[in-house]
């Protein structure tokens, strides 16, 4: 069977939302071209703009890096993978072929260990929670590392934007979980118009409108060196984003194209008021200076943190200074 969209060579993707079947030339240029058209729809990049990339050597990520750098000069480009300290799941030769890779490019990578930014790693601090009897999962402790980190670097790197690789999946669970804990903030921050709070760098997802399996499917066929162990905590006190996924692939797979229309749904009818929350006020937590809810004594990860004895976490020593190195 011909590929729907050229006719010359032979199909090799059922795209199910669209009811295509494609060659792989056509399948990568069909992800590319819908990622700068969400891109170009939201100005999420624009003229003077440099990007910091957040690049963790999974699949999700391989498309990011490559599509940014098919877009946009090399110059505007720098990529940070943060290495969170889970045995056997941050593997040395990820991050040497992700870093490989993006040089083939000629886009750097700043690579960061969350132990050398906070002070434990992730599996350090979900140990000592458990010893301590704390409930917080190791999602929860991985999850705000990681943020801190990428805010942190955003700022000190002189990046106006930060681009993460969210996915279709990745924005529709949130969507749900949100929505689910009556987060009518939370829900729309997810919008593109939302932007960032004063002081802060905004975040942007070009991937928010492609599917998972469109991301492993694109780096199968380009060939990418990406990371595929899964995280030894996934099944671990299992969360309710873990629920609301199972359930969003079993309806997807009854009625395929049901995630994106889902997610175009909420760009069309939450915009305006998404777009209210770009440069809000909110407090500094003053411990590190980072941004946080103003009725928080301390921002959630130095409350983590001290909850598992961490009362002074190198991140807030840092105030600005540089300790990495461009990965060589």
């Amino acid at each position: 069977m011909l590929c729907d969209r050229c006719g010359l060579r032979g199909a090799r993707v059922f795209q199910a939302h669209s009811r295509l079947r494609l060659c792989g030339e056509c399948f990568l240029e069909d992800v590319r071209v819908r990622v700068w058209g969400e891109v170009e729809r939201w100005r999420m990049v624009e003229p003077g703009d440099v990007i910091l990339m957040a690049l963790s050597g999974g699949k999700d990520s391989y498309v990011l890096l490559e599509s940014l750098a098919l877009k946009f000069k090399s110059s505007r480009l720098l990529g940070l993978s943060i290495v969170e300290g889970i045995p056997g799941y941050n593997r040395v030769e990820d991050v040497k072929a992700l870093v490989e890779t993006a040089k083939s490019y000629s886009v750097d990578v700043l690579v960061v260990s969350v132990k050398e930014f906070t002070g434990a790693s992730v599996s350090e601090m979900v140990s000592e929670a458990r010893r301590r009897g704390l409930a917080e999962s190791a999602c929860t402790f991985c999850g705000l590392s990681r943020r801190r980190v990428m805010d942190y670097y955003a700022r000190a790197l002189g990046a106006t934007k930060l681009a993460t690789a969210h996915n279709l999946d990745d924005e529709v669970q949130t969507l749900i979980v949100n929505i689910m804990r009556g987060d009518t903030v939370g829900v729309l921050k997810i919008h593109p118009n939302s932007g960032a709070p004063e002081g802060g760098v905004r975040r942007i997802k070009p991937l928010r409108k492609i599917y998972e399996w469109e991301t492993a499917t694109y780096a199968m066929i380009r060939g990418f060196a990406m990371q595929t162990t899964e995280c030894p905590f996934i099944d671990e006190n299992p969360t309710l984003r873990a629920g609301v996924r199972s359930i969003l692939y079993e309806v997807e797979k009854l009625k395929p194209g049901s995630l994106l229309r889902a997610l175009q749904h909420l760009d069309e009818v939450l915009g305006e008021e998404a777009s209210k929350l770009k440069g809000a006020k909110i407090g500094v937590c003053p411990r590190c200076g980072a941004p946080t809810s103003s009725t928080r004594t301390l921002c959630k990860l130095c409350e983590l943190l001290e909850a598992i004895g961490v009362g002074e976490p190198r991140y807030a020593k840092l105030r600005g200074e540089i300790r990495q190195n461009i990965a060589e």
